[in-house]
């Protein structure tokens, strides 16, 4: 256990990955956790077994186990072990082991996780003030809000708030006039971040009218706004049940609004009306977004060859907004991945040629589902032969789904394919092997070394292609002949 390898922990998920560490958790393994913390050094591991262990009433045992990382000085263990210490009730003496000194009060991530056990101390006041000197960041205007959250002192924060976004209207105004434009957008998202937060306080302070009415003022001073604000505006509406402003606001910011409307329409008991509003939407504007919410309202209702024919001009797009596999995936979840596999035996040529992989990826786990495993097989080996090690996890989840579950094993085992260290753990978990799934996993230092191994593999192979391509380019000397 060392400091450089925690710190690459946490900038590269090595190790017992933080998915990993959740699975284990939902399955009642926190002994598990608790074996990996100290044998192999892992941090992901102790952290969430401290966290399990005191709330089940196990400080002690919690605390022993992130002492080794706070020694070593990992700065997230002393703030775990303060975090424990604060449940034990000792909130001063684990305050004072992680108070800023003051180079760290000007580190914004340092003062807002003191501000979080600040909170937890029920010393909310300090926490408020630890905080109001980063407000210029934005996650840590959203961090005040967060940490404010249930104690009481909405006022203080809304008043806090309310000067922050005066002070950014001064620095605002002040901008545009020596720029002389009536709005050059200086300090304007900051602003109306601040604006949105004020809301969201005003709502939960139960200020429904004024959370509401802040957003409605702004929204009617003709500024523009980013994508969020309309959008959050709608949701703020749509939770306030004010249907017809949110129908208004709809008609004209389509994109932001459209389908908060629909939901709110169906919510209120009026599903046909939400239809035929995401319907004239994808007639006048044809946006994925609202294709999106037709599909999602079709399949609540049942009517999943609809949702899928809703969601067809996406099928062939070159960006996120390809909606196939969440086709496919709700023909295969309503039973009938043979109906999805011949959704994808009708792409184009012209798409299948350009996106090969996906393409096979995806009939590969359709043939998986629709129990014709050996012909699966079949494909999946033919294509490991011609690209050795590529479809390795592909054919070990049809070996699997085939009965072949210890074959499927020693082939993930075998394999250098770069998904193996997630595929071959979740195996083993399906099949009730926790143990052997985290044994699986490779240490911190083992994960790293492979990644800089890789890292040095890439940038040797990006070395060869340049010299391929420019062959003067390895000499060091440009617009030079070398000399033999």
């Amino acid at each position: 256990m060392n400091i450089d390898d925690l710190s690459w922990q946490a900038r590269h998920h090595g190790g017992v990955y933080p998915r990993m560490v959740r699975t284990l958790l939902d399955l009642g393994q926190v002994e598990l956790l608790v074996r990996a913390a100290r044998e192999r050094g892992d941090w992901n591991c102790a952290e969430a077994a401290a966290r399990e262990l005191c709330e089940a009433g196990e400080c002690d045992r919690a605390l022993a186990l992130v002492a080794p990382f706070a020694e070593i000085g990992w700065r997230p263990a002393e703030w775990a072990t303060a975090e424990i210490m604060i449940h034990q009730g000792e909130g001063d003496e684990a305050l004072a082991t992680v108070r800023p000194d003051a180079t760290e009060l000007g580190d914004g991530h340092v003062c807002a996780r003191y501000a979080e056990l600040l909170s937890k101390a029920g010393r909310i006041e300090e926490a408020i003030d630890v905080l109001k000197p980063h407000l210029g960041e934005h996650w840590l205007r959203s961090r005040l809000v967060e940490v404010t959250e249930r104690q009481g002192c909405d006022d203080r924060v809304l008043d806090v708030l309310t000067r922050e976004a005066e002070r950014m209207e001064r620095t605002e105004s002040a901008a545009c006039e020596r720029c002389g434009q009536k709005s050059c957008g200086v300090a304007r998202t900051d602003r109306w971040d601040v604006l949105l937060l004020i809301s969201r306080v005003l709502e939960r302070a139960g200020r429904m009218d004024e959370a509401v009415e802040v957003l409605r003022a702004e929204r009617a001073s003709g500024r523009r706004h980013p994508v969020n604000f309309p959008e959050y505006y709608a949701e703020l509406l749509a939770r306030q049940g004010l249907i017809e402003e949110l129908g208004v606001l709809a008609a004209e910011d389509h994109r932001s609004a459209l389908d908060v409307y629909a939901k709110a329409l169906e919510d209120a008991g009026r599903p046909g009306e939400a239809e035929t509003v995401l319907r004239e939407g994808i007639e006048a504007h044809d946006h994925p977004k609202d294709r999106a919410a037709l599909m999602r309202l079709l399949v609540r209702q049942g009517r999943v060859d609809e949702a899928v024919e809703t969601g067809r001009p996406t099928y062939e797009y070159y960006d996120c907004w390809n909606f196939l596999p969440w086709a496919l995936e709700l023909l295969v979840d309503d039973g009938r991945p043979g109906r999805a596999l011949e959704l994808l035996d009708g792409l184009t040529d012209e798409y299948v040629k350009e996106h090969p992989d996906q393409v096979r990826h995806l009939r590969l786990w359709l043939l998986g589902e629709a129990d014709r495993c050996k012909e699966g097989i079949s494909e999946a080996t033919a294509l490991n032969e011609r690209e050795p090690g590529e479809w390795d996890t592909a054919l070990a989840r049809l070996l699997e789904r085939d009965g072949q579950t210890e074959e499927a094993l020693a082939l993930l085992r075998s394999s250098t394919h770069y998904l193996v260290h997630h595929d071959l753990p979740d195996m083993l978990i399906r099949h009730g092997r926790p143990a052997e799934a985290l044994d699986a996993i490779p240490t911190i230092a083992e994960s790293r070394a492979a990644a800089e191994r890789r890292e040095r593999e890439r940038e040797q192979e990006a070395a060869e292609r340049r010299e391929q391509d420019d062959p003067w380019a390895a000499t060091g000397a440009f617009g030079v002949e070398p000399r033999f």
